[in-house]
């Protein structure tokens, strides 16, 4: 999460949405980044108004903007999924290498997931309202964004970019998924429609 308390915003850390890029080149523009614990870098809104909001905005004098990223939600469980299927993480509980995409969603829509499918929403982490929501699918409207508040800003180098993988859903666990998390598939087609 950078804070730009000058410029008035502050930008959420959605995973898997292109931000872990996004704060290595703009950091050093920002007044403040919080970079670790992971629960704090990836702090949603809910969390933000409560935990942060009154130390960054001085009790509510000065109010900050939320800016922050959603990536469309089978795109983002698959990247969750490739990037868990990495070697690194082999023989460990978050792998995602010993299953298919379509069982690691189906272990993700499980009533107790086990570590690998373990991710929240991004409807969850953005409830609340964000004041500025971007698609993961078009960034230049983001850095067109950030251009206007900032001024020029140098071009995001790729970071943790998630392995190649096969990405396929039986129509049935689709319309699982797209019933069961509901919440993220209307966000996201508000944020297409252009009505977040």
């Amino acid at each position: 999460m950078l804070v730009f308390w000058k410029a008035r915003f502050v930008l959420l850390a959605v995973p898997k949405t292109g931000t872990t890029a996004l704060e290595a080149a703009l950091a050093p523009l920002a007044d403040a980044a919080i970079l670790n614990p992971p629960g704090l870098k990836h702090c949603g809104v809910a969390k933000y108004r409560k935990d942060l909001a009154p130390f960054f905005e001085q009790r509510g004098r000065r109010p900050l903007e939320l800016v922050a990223v959603m990536r469309e939600p089978v795109s983002w469980l698959g990247s969750w999924y490739r990037y868990r299927s990495r070697p690194a993480l082999d023989g460990l509980p978050n792998s995602t290498a010993e299953v298919d995409f379509a069982g690691f969603v189906e272990a993700y829509l499980a009533d107790d997931p086990p570590e690998f499918a373990k991710l929240g929403s991004q409807a969850r982490m953005l409830s609340g309202g964000v004041d500025h929501l971007f698609r993961h699918d078009r960034p230049d409207a983001l850095r067109t964004f950030v251009t206007d508040r900032l001024g020029p800003v140098p071009e995001p180098e790729r970071r943790n970019v998630s392995p190649d993988g096969v990405l396929e859903l039986p129509p049935a666990l689709l319309d699982r998924l797209r019933t069961e998390r509901a919440e993220d598939f209307a966000l996201w087609e508000r944020l297409v429609a252009g009505t977040p």
